[in-house]
């Protein structure tokens, strides 16, 4: 049967009926042990009875009113965010690209306040992926995401990945803005030392630009801290997330400090969904579930056990494995020519692992934050069996 759908996407012939934990079942019953999670969106995994429980909850009472009217769930979550991190303000939205548009509207607005409308100017990273937007497209400057839409929207410039000499010679008084992910995740999870995001955070200071994290994918708890840059101790100005902090509920924020988001003024900027009372309430029990004593020390063990298990098959397939990446539990292998990420990810689904594949040719693995030794453990399995048959 022919599809309906446009054709920018090709999945496989399988799908998946339920999901429990970090489980997926197809309607045979056939188990898939996820560890890709809805591309790092799954936090707390299939089915997590605090989600559940908050989205029927909320089904029952309200879905919708817009942002003409208020929703206290909103004001809730955002007080959750600005009590535990660098922001005062939050600005909700339905997804990250949604997130990065608005976090770079902000930093061209603030500047055009303070007299300097023509600083425009948005520094980011080879390798980094912030969204399919026409704005978020030419932030990440990928020729491959670019191809056929026109010409490149003035105001971006890509520099190398953590080069400092890059840094200093891009970032000056004419830059609005500096726009980075402490781990970028399609780019090939090549994670920012941390020495490298003070510098930058330095930088910024120095010239009066704004600093933006995107963690969209590397937030949300992935690392072992709530945010990614928090290794770093070096905030930033703006911050764009989604992805796992609506545990698979569509919800994305952008936030910022006063001094930044005083600028917004209404009618600058809107949505009509974003905020809804669902994805709030969901944001809140989320958020709640993360909270709880000893659940980012889980992940960062984890982190670390997924890490030397996959440093174990680097050292067993030293003609396959050139490198293995990540922060957390969002990380992965890179592969060695002439071997293929998408193959070793095509042949560990076969044996029950949904896997993924990130830029550089990397096996990317983001599992739901709730995982034990033993399933990594047979994660590792399936991708041992994966790499000796692609031999």
């Amino acid at each position: 049967m022919s599809s309906h759908l446009i054709p920018t996407y090709a999945p496989p012939d399988l799908v998946f009926e339920r999901g429990e934990g970090v489980w997926l079942y197809d309607a045979n019953g056939e188990a898939w042990l996820d560890f890709i999670a809805g591309i790092a969106v799954d936090a707390l995994g299939h089915c997590h009875p605090a989600l559940v429980k908050a989205l029927k909850d909320q089904a029952d009472k309200l879905w919708h009113v817009s942002n003409m009217f208020k929703v206290p769930a909103r004001e809730e979550l955002a007080r959750r965010y600005c009590e535990n991190s660098f922001a005062d303000l939050v600005f909700f939205t339905n997804s990250g690209t949604e997130a990065i548009e608005g976090a770079l509207k902000a930093a061209r607005k603030f500047h055009a306040d303070k007299g300097d409308e023509g600083r425009i100017e948005i520094v980011t990273f080879q390798g980094a992926f912030h969204g399919r937007s026409y704005g978020a497209i030419n932030a990440g400057g990928n020729p491959a995401y670019m191809k056929g839409f026109g010409p490149h929207m003035e105001g971006f410039t890509q520099i190398p990945f953590a080069d400092e000499e890059a840094a200093r010679a891009a970032i000056t008084n004419k830059t609005a803005a500096v726009l980075i992910e402490p781990v970028q995740g399609e780019g090939g999870l090549r994670a920012a030392p941390d020495e490298y995001l003070r510098l930058l955070r330095t930088l910024c200071n120095e010239t009066g630009a704004l600093l933006i994290y995107d963690e969209i994918q590397c937030g949300a708890g992935r690392t072992g801290k709530m945010f990614a840059h928090e290794w770093s101790g070096a905030l930033p100005d703006i911050m764009a997330v989604a992805k796992g902090v609506g545990g698979g509920f569509p919800l994305g924020a952008w936030l910022t400090t006063t001094e930044v988001g005083a600028h917004m003024v209404v009618g600058t900027h809107g949505s009509t969904y974003g905020g809804n009372p669902l994805a709030m309430q969901v944001g809140i029990a989320l958020w709640d579930e993360m909270m709880k004593p000893g659940f980012l020390d889980h992940v960062t063990q984890m982190g670390q056990f997924l890490k030397q298990q996959m440093a174990g098959l680097a050292d067993t397939y030293p003609d396959m494995i050139e490198d293995v990446r990540g922060k957390g539990l969002l990380c992965g292998i890179k592969l060695r020519e002439p071997f293929v990420n998408r193959e070793i990810m095509v042949r560990a689904r076969d044996r029950g692992l949904l896997t993924g594949a990130a830029g550089d040719n990397v096996l990317r693995m983001a599992p739901p934050l709730i995982i034990t030794e033993e399933h990594a453990r047979k994660a590792i399995r399936i991708l041992d069996e994966a790499l000796a048959a692609s031999r």
